[in-house]
């Protein structure tokens, strides 16, 4: 059995109706501006505040290292502020460095799970300070039938964590428009780069339902892509940790203005929900896991668990054909200095099991049994 880190990508997806439901937020957001990557519009945000390095950004401990380098290629100073094990700040050290007068107090909605939206949007309020929300992890969640990202006067979107689309990030100005970003002048995404990830979807979603001719073509075109990265042909990376300010001015591609229209979104949160709670009834007292709620509304990007060796274990599991992901190991050295013991252990035990909507009950169970036959002890 093979099961995808992803939602894969089916001709059924171009080919089906434009959905009758309005497409949800922030999708339909009235200001909102599209680019290849997230961490683009977060370094154009910042740019278009006009950050001068005495400005200073609150920004949560535990990150993926992205938004820090586009923060900082803006000009700004961070100063980071500790996230506990539950994923949520610690809001006495929080309300203490506010007292810094910070220009912003970013927020990470972690996986699909809220922040306490109340008491940071207050602090704010009490410092004057700009409220930005990163929802990359975190879009189709509405806790208590509010759309994470509105609260801000700016958040920002990563399409294809979620949704089976080569690439798309989504800057959302809530509040305050800034003249800046509506000049933008950007660049088409390059074909290669739309058309090679689409084909790794597509891959993956024929993988998951006939796994050793998919593998066998999965292969090729793996192959073909290091021809063309050997032939120095243009490619703008997707899904890594890295910054390069030469890809900040390309567009969301074509193909995800295509198939984000047709996208089911009701059926995408109702999946995510119904495998995240299977996944949990299934190894409930038998593996330590980081989040075990999941309130109305929350729509969860993966089922998270803690286990000793992460790496150990996300090979273990792929020799059985589970795409699990060690979550955010990477991060600069200056940045792990400044991180607490929580986000530090949070790097090394964090391990992403995929519960994506392309995920059947059946693979629901064989991850559940995969995942009991290891020992999977926390540290």
């Amino acid at each position: 059995m093979y099961i995808s880190s992803w939602p894969g990508l089916t001709p059924h997806q171009f080919l089906q109706r434009h959905s009758d439901e309005g497409l949800p937020y922030p999708l339909n957001a009235a200001n909102r501006l599209s680019f290849c990557v997230a961490r683009s519009g977060i370094y154009h945000l910042f740019r278009a505040l006009k950050f001068k390095k005495e400005d200073i950004v609150l920004v949560p401990d535990y990150h993926s290292g992205n938004e820090v380098s586009a923060i900082q290629a803006a000009g700004a100073t961070i100063v980071y502020y500790p996230i506990l094990r539950n994923l949520e700040p610690d809001l006495d050290a929080l309300s203490r460095l506010a007292k810094l007068n910070p220009r912003v107090i970013y927020v990470i909605h972690y996986l699909g799970w809220p922040q306490p939206m109340k008491e940071i949007a207050a602090l704010c309020r009490q410092r004057g300070s700009i409220l930005i929300e990163d929802c990359a992890l975190s879009l189709l969640s509405e806790p208590n039938g509010t759309p994470l990202g509105v609260s801000g006067d700016y958040s920002v979107f990563c399409l294809y964590k979620t949704l089976p689309v080569p690439n798309g990030g989504l800057l959302v100005q809530n509040r305050n428009c800034l003249g800046e970003l509506a000049a933008l002048k950007l660049r088409r995404c390059p074909q290669t780069t739309a058309i090679g990830r689409s084909a790794e979807l597509a891959l993956e979603a024929l993988r998951s339902r006939a796994d050793l001719i998919g593998g066998i073509l999965f292969g090729i075109k793996r192959a073909f892509g290091r021809l063309l990265r050997a032939a120095d042909v243009r490619q703008v990376p997707i899904g890594n940790i890295g910054w390069n300010i030469g890809d900040v001015n390309i567009a969301m591609s074509s193909i995800c203005n295509t198939v984000i229209k047709r996208l089911d979104y009701g059926r995408i949160r109702r999946k995510r929900r119904e495998n995240f709670l299977h996944l949990r009834q299934k190894l409930e007292g038998r593996v330590t896991m980081l989040r075990e709620d999941l309130d109305e509304g929350v729509c969860p990007l993966f089922f998270p668990i803690l286990v000793r060796d992460k790496h150990a274990v996300a090979r273990a599991l792929w020799r059985r054909g589970i795409g699990a992901v060690e979550f955010w190991n990477e991060v600069r050295p200056l940045a792990e200095r400044a991180s607490g013991p929580e986000a530090q252990y949070l790097r090394a035990h964090v391990l992403e099991l995929p519960i994506h909507q392309d995920v059947g009950p059946s693979q629901v169970e064989y991850i559940a049994d995969q995942v009991l036959r290891l020992d999977l002890r926390a540290a």
